[in-house]
């Protein structure tokens, strides 16, 4: 019989501490013993959580994707794809910020082709499709425009966070230039 958890101890609520530790520490930090220590338990009271370290990053990973979800989700007003997409790029930016661990953890999943990560990722794939379809573009096009979409967030928040940005311009001003720029390409280089 496995022994029972600490009573209000959920995996929701170790996720969320889990998730503190990397925004505060790094993902680096995020260990079954650091976490433990940050709980107050016993490191093999979170085996009834997770089946290891591959599997407490696999679950932030999801955790974190969902959370980037919820986010990009609620930015998606349906005003216009214009609208929509800088709000969806300012939200993406800003959760990086707010949280750069968690949003390292989504990058790191160990098995990144494991059902429920790719589960989680492809929702806010499918939110941008849709976003972006009002562009009118082709399916492929489409899909490659996401591609971009996200290389230039995933390259903005990334220098961001690695002090890449050391003039004093304004760092949403630049976001905003960019996503317009990225607009005006997409929709001057056909796929209709």
């Amino acid at each position: 019989m496995s022994p029972r958890p600490k009573i209000g101890l959920d995996l929701a609520s170790i996720l969320e501490v889990a998730g503190i530790l990397a925004d505060q520490h790094g993902m680096q930090e995020v260990t079954l013993a650091n976490l433990a220590k940050k709980l107050k338990i016993r490191p093999p009271s979170l085996y009834n959580h997770f089946n290891g370290l591959p599997d407490l990053r696999k679950k932030l990973a999801i955790y974190g994707l969902e959370k980037l979800y919820a986010e990009l989700s609620q930015a998606a007003t349906g005003a216009s794809v214009h609208d929509d997409i800088l709000a969806i790029s300012k939200a993406y930016v800003s959760f990086a910020r707010k949280h750069p661990g968690i949003y390292e953890a989504t990058l790191l999943a160990p098995d990144p082709e494991d059902v429920n990560v790719q589960l989680a990722g492809e929702k806010i794939v499918d939110l941008a499709v849709q976003v972006l379809k009002a562009l009118d573009l082709n399916e492929d096009y489409t899909l490659h425009a996401v591609r971009g979409l996200r290389s230039i967030l995933h390259g903005f928040s990334a220098l961001e966070q690695r002090g890449g940005f050391k003039m004093s311009l304004d760092l949403d001003e630049s976001l905003i230039i960019t996503i317009k720029a990225f607009f005006a390409g997409m929709e001057n280089i056909g796929g209709r």
